[in-house]
């Protein structure tokens, strides 16, 4: 029982903490962009132009 005395109000100020660092990073934008960071991996166009331009070439010399 008497842990319950000692368990209560650290729940309580642990959900505070959790509630608050919520609402800040929501003030300062964190949830602004969720789809950006993720589509701007898939446009990297740098190896696209390597793997093109080194093709052509390739089939010339195969091609008797």
């Amino acid at each position: 029982m008497e842990s319950v005395f000692i368990l209560i109000p650290i729940s309580i100020i642990l959900a505070f903490l959790i509630a608050y660092f919520f609402w800040w990073s929501g003030k300062n934008g964190q949830f602004d962009d969720l789809e950006g960071p993720a589509h701007r991996i898939l446009m990297d166009d740098d190896s696209t132009d390597k793997q093109a331009a080194g093709k052509p070439q390739e089939k010339q010399q195969n091609e008797p």
